[in-house]
């Protein structure tokens, strides 16, 4: 399911929570697509509120430090 469709399905009854990819996007990803990401979940997610930012689960040992920061810093800068 996509984001758009929970949101438009279930965003005015259901508070969504994480959703930032740990087992590709986080360790596999460039910084500035985690940025992206960071900011796309946002406009969609959070739309009208009802959205907690965080990874989807724990950020796991094989995250380099600077895609962490990445995700830190685009969370700063909204």
């Amino acid at each position: 399911m996509t984001p758009e469709f929970l949101k438009k399905e279930f965003g005015k009854d259901l508070i969504f929570f994480g959703g930032i990819c740990v087992q590709e996007l986080m360790p596999n990803g460039t910084t500035q697509q985690i940025k992206d990401e960071v900011k796309r979940r946002v406009e969609i997610l959070g739309k009208g509120g009802g959205y907690i930012l965080a990874p989807a689960h724990n950020i796991q040992d094989d995250t380099p430090i600077e895609n962490i920061m990445a995700f830190f810093e685009a969370v700063h800068e909204l």
